[in-house]
C-alpha cells in the first residue's frame, strides 16, 4: 500500500518537472522511457494534406467522361513557440509531385487508360485549352497549375489546386498512392524553414467498362441513347456526363439541363444492381479507404454516407450533393467542439484554427492509416504513427507528449494536476478530450 502511494506522486514530479515527453512502460521494472518528440529541435512546421483522400478520374477521355485529373493540396505553416503561430506571411510553399514530372503520354500500355486524351479533348469537353502536363482549376480559373509549383495563400492555409497527376510515375509503376513534397522557404532569403511530404492520391480505377462491356465505354453512351433518345453514339464527340447532369465536384452550382445531379443519376441508377461501393469508387486494388478505425474490407462506406439508394433518396429530397456529409460528431459524440455544423471536415477547423485534417489527415485516411505513406507527417513530428497529439509538436514550452500514453498513465479521465490549468471544459476534466478543449486558464 505504502509503494502506490509513493508511485504516482513520483511520476507527477517527473512530469512537472518536464521529463517526460510520451512516455511507456516496461513490465520488468515499470521504468518510464521518454520518447523522442523530433519536433522539439525544429522552429517551424509544416502540414500538409490532401482535402479528398482519394480524388479519382477517367481513364479515357474520347467517350463518356466523369472526372477530370484533379488533384488538391492543403498546407498550413506553423512557427513554433509560447504560443505557436500560423504563419501566412514571409513564406513561399514550394510543392512538387516526388518522381512524377509530366502526365500526358502516360497509361497507353493499357487499352482501358489513355490520359493524353484529357489534353487533347480539353476544349471540347471542358472549355479550356490545356498545355501539356498543366490542369483545370475550379478555384483560381486562370491559373493552370503543373506536377511542380507554388503554393496560394488562401485564407490562413496555403493551397494548390488541379494539380494533373495521374497513378504511374516516371518509372511506370502503377500507384494510386502518389506523394507530394513541400517546402516552406523565406520570402525574402529563400532559406528553407521547414520540409514535409503528404499523400497525394489519385486513381483511373472508375472504370465503367468493367461492367458494361470490356474496351467498349461506348455501350454506356448507347443505352444512354436509347432510353433518353440522345444520340452520343451518332456524333461521335466525347461526352462529359456533368454537361446535362450538374456536379459540384465540377464546379456546378445547379442540378443541370436534365434536372438530375450526376450524382442522384449514377446512385439512383446503380441502387438495383449487385453493385458495391468500391465497383466504382476505387476501387478493389485502390481501396482508398483506409482509415484503420473507421474501414473494413468493402470499404465501410454505408455506415456513414448509407447505400446508394440512400445517397439517392437524399438528393432527390434536396441535398445538394457534395454538402451534408457525414459529420465526425454523430459518432464521436463526447467533445462538442468536433461538430463542425455547416462546414465539412475537410475544410472544417479547430484549435486555435488549426484545419481539422492538419492533425487527423485527409477525409477517408484519419491517421492511423493502413497505408503507411499516410503516417509521414505523424513520425516526422512526433514519432508515433496517431493523429497529432503531442503538444510538444507546436508548443515550444510544453512539459509532456501530450499522447495518449500519457494520459491513461496520469488518471484517464480522472481529474489531474493538468487538467487544473489545461482544460476549458466546465463540465468534464476528462484529458481524453485535449486538444479540443484545451487551454490555458491562469488558476
Amino acid at each position: 500500500m505504502t509503494e502506490r502511494r509513493l508511485k504516482v506522486p513520483a511520476l507527477l514530479v517527473l512530469v512537472l518537472a518536464g521529463f517526460l515527453t510520451d512516455c511507456s512502460t516496461t513490465a520488468k521494472d515499470d521504468v518510464v522511457t521518454p520518447v523522442e518528440i523530433p519536433a522539439a529541435s525544429m522552429s517551424y512546421i509544416v502540414l500538409a494534406w490532401n482535402d479528398l483522400g482519394m480524388p479519382f478520374f477517367s481513364p479515357t477521355y474520347d467517350k463518356e467522361v466523369l472526372l477530370p485529373p484533379y488533384n488538391t493540396l492543403w498546407a498550413q505553416v506553423i512557427k513554433r513557440g509560447s504560443p505557436p503561430e500560423i504563419v501566412t506571411t514571409g513564406v513561399t510553399l514550394e510543392y512538387r509531385i516526388v518522381d512524377n514530372t509530366y502526365s500526358y503520354g502516360k497509361g497507353t500500355a493499357s487499352p482501358l487508360r489513355s490520359y493524353g486524351q484529357f489534353w487533347d479533348n480539353s476544349f471540347d469537353l471542358f472549355g479550356v485549352s490545356l498545355a501539356h502536363d498543366t490542369g483545370l482549376n475550379l478555384v483560381d480559373p486562370d491559373i493552370h497549375n503543373g506536377l511542380s509549383g507554388t503554393m496560394l495563400l488562401k485564407g490562413n492555409h496555403f493551397e494548390v489546386d488541379g494539380v494533373p497527376v495521374v497513378p504511374i510515375n516516371d518509372a511506370g509503376t502503377w500507384d494510386p498512392y502518389q506523394v507530394a513534397e513541400i517546402i516552406v522557404r523565406d520570402a525574402s532569403s529563400g532559406a528553407e524553414l521547414a520540409r514535409t511530404r503528404a499523400t497525394a492520391p489519385t486513381s483511373d480505377e472508375i472504370n465503367c467498362a468493367k461492367c458494361h462491356g470490356q474496351g467498349d465505354v461506348g455501350s454506356v453512351l448507347a443505352s444512354h441513347d436509347e432510353l433518353e433518345e440522345t444520340t452520343f453514339v451518332t456524333d461521335g464527340v466525347p461526352v462529359l456526363c456533368a454537361d446535362c447532369h450538374g456536379s459540384p465536384a465540377l464546379g456546378q452550382t445547379g442540378a443541370g439541363s436534365s434536372e438530375v445531379y450526376l450524382s442522384e443519376a449514377i446512385h439512383s441508377y446503380h441502387a438495383a444492381l449487385t453493385t458495391n461501393c468500391y465497383d466504382c469508387h476505387p476501387g478493389e486494388t485502390t481501396l482508398f479507404h483506409r482509415s484503420v478505425a473507421h474501414t473494413t474490407s468493402n470499404g465501410n462506406c454505408s455506415t456513414c454516407h448509407g447505400t446508394s439508394g440512400d445517397i439517392a433518396m437524399s438528393i432527390a429530397n434536396g441535398r445538394v450533393p457534395w454538402t451534408g456529409q457525414p459529420k465526425c460528431v454523430q459518432c464521436h459524440t463526447f467533445v462538442a467542439e468536433v461538430d463542425t455544423g455547416a462546414t465539412a471536415y475537410r475544410a472544417a477547423s479547430a484549435h486555435n484554427g488549426i484545419s481539422c485534417p492538419a492533425c487527423h489527415g485527409s477525409p477517408h485516411a484519419q491517421i492511423p492509416s493502413n497505408r503507411a505513406v499516410d503516417h509521414y507527417q505523424a513520425l516526422q513530428y512526433q514519432n508515433k504513427a496517431l493523429p497529432l497529439g503531442s503538444c510538444r509538436v507546436c508548443h515550444s514550452g510544453s512539459k509532456g507528449g501530450g499522447l495518449v500514453n500519457i494520459v491513461e498513465a496520469h488518471g484517464g479521465s480522472r481529474p489531474t494536476a493538468c487538467t487544473v490549468c489545461h482544460t476549458g471544459s466546465i463540465s468534464t476534466n476528462n484529458p481524453l478530450e485535449f486538444p479540443h478543449r484545451f487551454q490555458h486558464r491562469n488558476r
